[in-house]
Formats: structure tokens, C-alpha cells, sequence
């Protein structure tokens, strides 16, 4: 469709990308100031020397990081609830709500109101402990990944999302002689790429993000990386607190550094995961916020 650019739509246009800009630099700065602090000297850090740009290029803080025993079985623990925990959300998550995004099966609306019911009022943190230990899951790997398989929110997403596939595509199939399971798996998931795309994503950065429940449920040789990074940057927190004594400026500098590391490696690999799911998310959260 052809535009006509008048001296109004310019400014307005202009205003727009002015402020865009200003988002992306609020965004973008604190990060790139997070991976120069990674990378520079204590000298540097100290001397104030560091904003966006590493100074006195030195990988200290990461050859720290790494050398820190279990810091790899942490990672493998990390990307076993990330991958597996995604997997089991997503099957739970499809099969809970294709049956309730049918409006004619009986008991729908009274599920649903379960549903919403749950979303606002939890049990709390003791009940819900008592639970995971009379289930014999606490100390198991499962108290991660079963629990925490469904959320509320992305279950009235994907429901949302299988009401605006046409229902005439379901009643062509049954004429065909499929059924319900046939059309779910050949019919209906195929369409729906984006929303299931999108709470795989919110779902795989729970489970990347979660250190709390881990620390309630898991021992230690189950914690994944999340909590232990938690823990390197309370005892770099406590080297930086020392900063007052003798050498006390290039300890804060290096506690400085090894928490940007930290943020760096904690974060670094779900950020990469983001542009290869981008193009599903808009439509997907789109297509499954409208009430059908």
C-alpha cells in the first residue's frame, strides 16, 4: 500500500524512533558495561576506566569461574531440568488444554474456574513442601520437574491459542475418520507452532532462571548452576565487603568482575536461544490473548 509522507507523519515517525533508540540504549548500555567489566583489568575497574569498552583485557574472572569444583555438573544439572522440564511442561501443557479449549465438554467451565482459581491462591511454601515429601520426590530430580510442569498462565495461552484454529478443520477430519487424538497430533499441533513455541520458551526460562526451588527440594550435588552461581556471589559479595583493608580496592574490583562474569554465563545461553523462537513469540502470545 502506498504512503504519502507529509511533514506531520515525518515528526511523528521521528519522535517514534527517537524514543525506540533511547529504549534500545537503556537496554543495551548496562549490558555492555556487564561484559567490559568481565573482561577488563582490577586496574581498570578501580581507576574507573571501564564503561562499555574492556580495558586491560583479561579473562580472571572467567578462568575463576571455571575453576570452581561441580561448576560443570551444576551446568549439565541446569540443562537437564531446562531441556527435560520443557519437554514434560509442553506434553502436560497441550494435553490439559486441547480438551478444555472444547466449550461443549461437560465440566469445562468448572475446570476452568479450577484453573483460574489456583493461578491466585497457592497452597503456600509449607503445604506445598509437605507435599513434595509425602510424594517421596524431595531430594529426586522429579521435585523440579513434575511440580512446576504446568502454569496456569501458559495453559490459558495455548487454550486460547487452539479456540482460533477454525473448527471446521476438526469436523472435515472426523468426517475422515480421525480421532480426537489423531486430529491433536496431525491436525491442531501443526497449526499452532507459535503458541506452543512461545510457552516452551517462558517455560525453558523457569526453568533456567528457578535456584529457589532447588535450594527447598534438591541436594547439593543435584543444584543446578543458577544456585550455584548464587553462591559465588555471596562469597565474592563478602570479598568486595572487605574493601576497607589492604588491598581491599582491587578485591572489590575483582568481586566486581566475577559477578559480571557471572551474569554473563547464567544468562548468556538463554539469550541465544531468543532469536531462533523471536518470530513465533509476537504471534503466538497474540493469537492466544484473544478470548475466543
Amino acid at each position: 500500500m502506498k504512503t504519502y509522507k507529509t511533514p506531520k507523519t515525518i515528526a511523528y515517525y521521528t519522535c517514534i524512533d527517537i524514543v525506540m533508540f533511547l529504549v534500545l540504549l537503556i537496554c543495551l548500555v548496562p549490558f555492555l558495561y556487564i561484559i567490559a567489566a568481565s573482561l577488563s583489568s582490577s586496574e581498570a575497574i578501580v581507576n574507573g576506566e571501564v564503561f562499555i569498552i574492556p580495558r586491560g583485557v583479561n579473562l580472571q574472572a572467567y578462568r575463576q569461574i571455571f575453576s570452581y569444583p561441580n561448576f560443570f555438573r551444576a551446568y549439565g544439572n541446569t540443562i537437564f531440568y531446562t531441556v527435560f522440564g520443557t519437554l514434560i511442561a509442553l506434553a502436560m501443557t497441550i494435553l490439559f488444554a486441547y480438551p478444555l479449549s472444547k466449550s461443549w465438554l461437560r465440566g469445562n467451565k468448572f475446570v476452568m474456574k479450577l484453573v483460574i482459581f489456583s493461578m491466585f491462591f497457592s497452597g503456600g511454601m509449607i503445604p506445598n513442601y509437605l507435599l513434595i515429601s509425602n510424594l517421596h520426590l524431595a531430594n529426586t530430580r522429579w521435585a523440579i520437574l513434575i511440580p512446576f510442569c504446568i502454569n496456569q498462565f501458559n495453559l490459558i495461552l495455548l487454550i486460547n491459542f487452539f479456540k482460533s484454529i477454525p473448527q471446521d478443520i476438526e469436523e472435515a477430519a472426523v468426517i475422515d475418520g480421525l480421532n480426537y487424538g489423531g486430529i491433536l497430533v496431525r491436525i491442531v499441533l501443526p497449526l499452532s507452532g507459535a503458541g506452543i513455541a512461545t510457552i516452551a520458551l517462558y517455560t525453558a526460562v523457569f526453568f533456567w532462571n528457578d535456584w529457589f526451588n532447588s535450594l527447598i527440594y534438591l541436594k547439593s550435588s543435584q543444584f543446578p548452576v543458577m544456585l550455584f552461581l548464587r553462591n559465588i556471589v555471596n562469597g565474592t559479595t563478602m570479598l568486595g565487603g572487605d574493601a576497607g583493608s589492604a588491598g581491599g580496592a582491587d578485591k572489590g574490583a575483582l568481586s566486581l568482575s566475577i559477578k559480571s562474569a557471572v551474569i554473563l554465563v547464567s544468562t548468556l545461553p538463554i539469550i541465544m536461544i531468543y532469536p531462533f523462537v523471536q518470530r513465533f513469540f509476537v504471534k503466538g502470545v497474540l493469537v492466544g490473548s484473544v478470548k475466543g
